[in-house]
């Protein structure tokens, strides 16, 4: 309770000092890099990936690496790119998977029970189209909706929510692939809405990998001075397991992570203007604290600084949750989570603005080649 409220007060404060006034420099962004943006973010979007089966995802983002990279993958699925040599070590790493379900059991009647992989509201998938992916491929079904009777009537599903795949029996549901532990989604689609805005589900973090994407493609390994290491982890809405992978193996070596994660915004009518106020479309965010690291001041003020030499909006602000960053701080490593500001957080209609995702891909960009 006291770290909710301190987190409330930091946040009034920097929403007051830091208000975001609309950025400069969005006209900067040629209407090529946008569609740019938006032709892998749509890829990446339009590709399934619950936690703990993200080798589609994987796969997406290692055909869109420059040509002189050399990708390798590790025990716990994470894709490594490594760039220039010498210290310091920096990192920056994004997550592969997205929230979803596992099946838990297949019942007599071939109905499937479910459990969430991440954290979300379940009753946003309810009575909606589902997919349940096998290795031959995906299977249609439903998730059910709930119960048109109830006494004493229930805001949430039932306990035991399920997926109708169409099948009376178990061996009705074994006979088409399905098995216990395969992950369970729903159909998304990636949609472009008014001017640079798009819609569709698992932004989170699909821009983040999207915005490293982007800045490989235009670094040049010969413009560095010291070794950056960029990551793609398998994992994190379960509880950041790839990120640990990753941190044991570096340990000391790093000294600074950047995540490169969503940020939870109040942009959207419904929410408090008090708290985590980053408006889409004004620049990436730098989250000064949430609840699993502090920016140390000093460190926000350099990168605040080096955004304003490379004329890159940039927004601060704080937010609830947590980033893979804070894996590596059992290290000593300084965590400096920058995401962009997204509407709707894990839902299947997030809200995002593309010119906030070439500008993070620009900040990672400079971050690398100047700190």
């Amino acid at each position: 309770m006291r770290h909710a409220l301190l987190l409330a007060a930091i946040g009034c404060l920097l929403a007051t000092a830091l208000s975001p006034r609309r950025a400069q420099g969005q006209g900067q962004f040629a209407t090529e890099r946008i569609e740019q943006a938006a032709n892998i973010l749509e890829e990446l979007v339009e590709t399934y990936g619950v936690s703990g089966d993200e080798e589609r995802v994987r796969d997406v983002v290692r055909s869109h690496l420059p040509s002189w990279a050399r990708p390798r993958v590790d025990s716990a699925g994470n894709l490594w790119v490594r760039v220039g040599s010498g210290d310091p070590v920096v990192v920056f790493v994004a997550h592969l998977d997205e929230t979803g379900f596992e099946i838990t059991e297949i019942r007599p009647d071939g109905m499937l029970e479910i459990r969430n992989r991440g954290g979300f509201l379940p009753w946003l998938w309810e009575a909606t189209p589902a997919l349940v992916h096998t290795p031959a491929g995906t299977v249609p079904g439903v998730f059910t909706p709930r119960m048109q009777i109830q006494d004493p009537p229930r805001r949430n599903p039932p306990d035991g929510f399920q997926v109708d795949v169409g099948t009376m029996s178990r061996p009705a549901t074994e006979a088409l692939g399905i098995r216990v532990g395969h992950k369970v989604t729903s159909p998304k689609q990636f949609v472009r809405l008014a001017g640079t805005r798009a819609t569709g589900r698992s932004f989170d973090d699909r821009v983040g990998s999207a915005a490293q994407l982007l800045a490989l493609q235009r670094l040049n390994p010969n413009d560095l001075d010291h070794e950056v290491i960029f990551l793609w982890v398998t994992e994190e809405e379960i509880g950041l397991v790839g990120s640990q992978v990753a941190a044991r193996e570096l340990a000391f070596q790093p000294v600074r992570v950047y995540a490169v994660d969503t940020f939870v915004s109040a942009d959207s009518p419904l929410d408090p203007q008090g708290f985590a106020v980053t408006p889409l479309g004004h620049g990436p965010v730098a989250r000064a604290v949430d609840n699993s690291s502090v920016m140390p001041p000093a460190v926000l003020d350099t990168l605040r600084q080096l955004a304003a030499r490379r004329s890159i909006p940039l927004q601060v602000g704080t937010t609830n949750g947590g980033n893979d960053g804070s894996a590596f701080q059992a290290w000593g490593v300084v965590d400096i989570p920058i995401g962009w500001p997204l509407r709707y957080s894990h839902s299947p209609v997030e809200v995002i603005d593309l010119t906030d995702l070439v500008a993070l891909s620009d900040i990672i960009k400079a971050v690398a080649e100047e700190w």
